[in-house]
């Protein structure tokens, strides 16, 4: 595998060999000093261009970067609106395990959008286009204090969702456990969580995408037990870690109001506990 030494000037030969290339800039993990640095981060490069036609035209550019495996057109999917006249990019994986994403962007586009993701770092500005940024930092990432109406909302959400874990199980619908647990009811879990991070830490650090990282700052009895809320496709699995899910998600909804001096609902969430059980049990 290229180090990364390698890859840094490999894109700045490719830059400073093409006269549309004015200037490149890097977003990411790679501009995260939080960040655990390992083998398989991605290069989320952009090429501050000209011009973005020559380059999407132009299908063997790319092959100066590598022995490209396979590879993605985000910007061609039909399913989804693209700007090609201002924004394109390809996401290449390489035979030697480094992935990239690259972007061409034009002047204007870069000069508009540049400052919204704040994990930014320039690498290169061969004529001063770009505008004097901050220090890449993952700031807008931190878990953000609730509101009383945000913590309220992810707890209903939370026990009016059980409802749904309850049916399924019951029809056992194991598919549409999954999906509602994982991606409905895991996600109010998965918030509460942040939140009890984010009071440990003075809401001043990140969990990752899809919270990742909440393993640095809970214990590993908490951390177990949330890994524990994972199942297969077992109904009766199932059962159990939703009851797991449950018991986890009152202990720290119970915590967080403590510490924001918000009201936990208690009485909802005894009621939808009692419906799931009275279901379990039919």
């Amino acid at each position: 595998m290229r180090d990364e030494t390698t890859m840094y000037k490999l894109f700045m030969d490719i830059a400073n060999a093409d006269n549309r290339i004015l200037a490149v800039y890097m977003n990411g993990s790679r501009t995260n000093r939080n960040v655990p640095k390992d083998i398989f981060q991605d290069y989320d490069i952009v090429f501050v261009v000209t011009e973005t036609h020559s380059f999407i035209e132009d299908k063997n550019w790319i092959k100066r970067f590598g022995n490209v495996l396979y590879m993605q057109y985000p910007d061609e999917h039909p399913d989804f609106p693209s700007d090609k006249d201002n924004f394109y990019g390809w996401l290449m994986q390489f035979d030697d395990g480094n992935r990239i994403d690259l972007h061409v962007e034009t002047v204007k586009h870069a000069k508009e959008h540049i400052c919204d993701d704040k994990l930014c770092k320039i690498l290169l500005d061969k004529e001063g286009i770009l505008p004097v940024i901050q220090e890449s930092t993952d700031e807008q990432y931190w878990v953000k204090r609730p509101t009383q109406a945000q913590y309220r909302a992810c707890c209903n959400e939370f026990w009016w969702c059980s409802n749904n874990l309850a049916k399924g199980l019951w029809r056992k619908e194991i598919l549409y456990v999954q999906d509602m647990a994982n991606f409905v009811v895991r996600k109010q879990l998965e918030k509460m969580l942040s939140w009890k991070v984010g009071i440990k830490t003075n809401f001043s650090v990140s969990v990752g995408k899809s919270a990742k990282y909440l393993y640095k700052w809970l214990d590993k009895i908490e951390y177990d037990r949330y890994l524990s809320t994972y199942f297969g496709g077992s109904v009766e699995e199932a059962w159990r870690s939703i009851d797991m899910m449950c018991d986890l998600f009152e202990v720290t909804a119970k915590d967080v109001s403590k510490n924001l001096g918000y009201v936990y609902d208690r009485i909802e969430a005894k009621n939808a506990r009692d419906f799931l059980e009275h279901v379990k049990t039919m």
